[in-house]
């Protein structure tokens, strides 16, 4: 066999880096934050457009000041969400806020005041009957600078002179502000105008066109944490059971991704530990409390005995947490963590409120699920779409695979969090006996 070159090596990394830098950050610029990256993408636009409209159905635009990887959706409750910068999330009106934002500036001058965008954006929502102010005035203010300081990051906006925060205050401050026009007109990538509603924009970002199967399962597993075979229809579990090996080697060379393959699904494992915007393990008070709140969930609920297809049982993706469980182990996690990590004040003296962020971050990471209609069962499918494996095909079958109805699900990945002692008796020669701390796969 012969070996690979030092140069094509050399070129196979360098489309690595420029391809899992565009799969990270969609939007670079040639001045942005990863300016000393952009080259490569230049260097290999041809190559990198071809490989991420064949494996992911994804358009690549590479012009000489920036580069837009144009993502499609996955589907209703699927998305990225953008936050602010305390990590809160955008709620519907800063959405708002940020798409009147851009309707504006597509056709706005290359410099203009403050005054007169915030004017021309309060302009655009009156005609679109659109509430800009939330909540009141200040709250209003607030939730326009959120979106506009998505534009700075984005490099859609520039703060020639001032900043964009100075809406907020009682003044009522100015700032000299540039447009990037070209950037503007490249944020939005979903189909806008074949859609009526968000609903349907949310579902035809989410067809996968021609690739059909194929590429919905490659979005998935480049998009999501895990991919558990309940959330895939027959015709995506047959495509990826029968090509998940050759997938693997594919996605490595590609983005340098590991596939960790599952009876109950698959996860695509990034080493370098850069493509995600999740991280667990993590810092803080929401991060630490979700993951010894799995892993107490995980020793109370793994079940004794789970099936497997292969050996005529029945797979098991997940199981019921019961009611009133999450708040009890929670409540037991401040007692015991609560002070002496020095969690949140605030988290600590509102048990409801740290169960929401705790649970928003594990159903996020896919290791926890709220009840509700399953991707198997037909949910959210483009119209027209093919859902039955090919005839004669025999797929896995995920039938019960976790509980309906309402409430909250443990996944079978939560296990892959929960550490466990394993104690061997000692031998019959007296050696002491082996303690060891193991990470359930």
């Amino acid at each position: 066999m012969t070996l690979p070159s030092t140069h094509d090596v050399a070129l196979a990394a360098e489309r690595r880096s420029a391809a899992r830098l565009l799969l990270a950050h969609p939007l670079v610029a040639s001045d942005g934050p990863h300016a000393d990256l952009f080259p490569l993408i230049r260097r290999h636009a041809d190559w990198l457009g071809k490989r991420f409209q064949q494996v992911l159905g994804y358009r690549l635009l590479v012009d000489s000041s920036y580069a837009r990887l144009f993502k499609a959706g996955l589907g209703a409750g699927s998305g990225h969400r953008l936050e602010r910068s305390t990590g809160t999330p955008f709620t519907p009106h800063t959405y708002a806020c940020l798409a009147l934002a851009l309707s504006v500036l597509v056709t706005a001058p290359e410099q203009m005041l403050l005054s007169q965008l915030v004017a021309d954006i309060r302009a655009a929502a009156a005609d679109a009957g659109i509430e800009l102010e939330e909540t009141g005035r200040v709250a209003g203010k607030r939730t326009l600078v959120a979106a506009l300081r998505q534009l700075v990051d984005w490099g859609v906006l520039i703060e020639t002179e001032g900043q964009v925060a100075a809406i907020a205050q009682e003044a009522g401050g100015e700032a000299l502000i540039t447009v990037d026009r070209e950037l503007a007109r490249v944020v939005v990538a979903g189909p806008l105008a074949q859609a009526r509603d968000g609903a349907e924009l949310v579902q035809r970002a989410a067809d996968p066109g021609f690739g059909g199967p194929r590429t919905y399962v490659r979005r998935m597993l480049v998009e999501t944490p895990v991919v558990h075979l309940d959330e895939l229809t027959d015709a995506e579990r047959d495509w990826l059971r029968t090509r998940q090996r050759r997938e693997a080697q594919a996605f490595s060379e590609l983005l340098g991704l590991e596939m960790e393959i599952r009876a109950e699904g698959v996860a695509l494992v990034d080493p370098e530990e850069e493509l995600t915007d999740l991280h667990l393990p993590g810092t803080g008070t929401v991060a630490q409390a979700a993951l010894l709140l799995a892993e107490r969930l995980v020793e109370r609920l793994r079940p004794q005995e789970p099936g497997h297809p292969a050996t005529g049982g029945t797979l098991m993706i997940g199981v019921a947490v019961p009611d009133g469980l999450v708040d009890e182990v929670l409540a037991g996690l401040i007692a015991e963590y609560g002070q002496r990590s020095n969690w949140q004040r605030g988290y600590l003296e509102d048990l409801s409120s740290l169960r929401e962020a705790v649970l928003d971050l594990l159903v996020r990471m896919r290791l926890m699920a709220r009840g509700g209609r399953l991707r198997a069962e037909g949910e959210g499918l483009p119209q027209g779409y093919v859902e039955e494996a090919p005839e004669g095909r025999t797929v896995t079958d995920v039938h019960g695979a976790r509980p309906g109805g309402g409430g909250c699900v443990l996944l079978a990945a939560a296990a892959r969090y929960a550490t466990h002692v394993t104690v061997r008796p000692a031998t019959a020669t007296g050696k002491s006996t082996d303690v060891q701390e193991e990470l359930p796969l």
